[in-house]
């Protein structure tokens, strides 16, 4: 059973089974989107490894485990929770209500996932984050490079100072 601030307030039996979780993974919380201030038929689902969104279909729209997701935002004004992602794919929104759990236990997961990171600069208004990342699936450490506006990844001096943080980090957490 999720958390919400609904009393009562379960996850729906089709939801479960279109996660199909593992044996050690659990939902810690979930909203469904709403349109209008009613309900559009998706579930958005935070677990103990990752986050999930669940169609009124049934299927899994998204399911991306914490460490691959950037960040997320809420809007309290539009009830809106906009996520990135660490690959820069297009981010994800969804329209919830306002009696949910779902942005704290996000912004909690990506927490928990950020073993180490460090900005660098790569010039004049760009900068980039090297990171190790656990998943918190396998307890594995993951190595990423976040890079920000207008920072390209082909570029030599961003893979050059890519390369140099993620060596301190490695070194900083015994990868090296």
């Amino acid at each position: 059973m999720g958390i919400s601030l609904r009393r009562g307030a379960k996850l729906p039996e089709a939801v479960k089974q279109a996660l199909a979780l593992g044996p050690r993974e659990r939902v810690l919380s979930f909203a469904a989107e709403e349109a209008g201030g009613r309900p559009t038929g998706t579930t958005v689902v935070a677990t103990t490894h990752g986050l999930y969104a669940v169609d009124a279909t049934g299927t899994r729209v998204v399911a991306r485990p914490w460490h691959e997701v950037d960040a997320g935002s809420w809007s309290a004004e539009l009830h809106q929770l906009t996520v990135t992602w660490v690959d820069r794919a297009a981010p994800a929104q969804w329209v919830l209500g306002d009696s949910s759990l779902l942005p704290e236990t996000l912004r909690e997961r990506v927490q928990a996932s950020v073993v180490l990171a460090q900005k660098f600069e790569v010039g004049p208004r760009r900068s980039a984050r090297a990171v190790i990342r656990q998943d918190l699936a396998t307890g594995d450490l993951v190595e990423q490079v976040v890079l920000g506006r207008n920072v390209r990844a082909d570029d030599p001096e961003v893979a050059l100072a890519a390369d140099q943080a993620l060596d301190y980090l490695r070194e900083q957490v015994g990868l090296s």
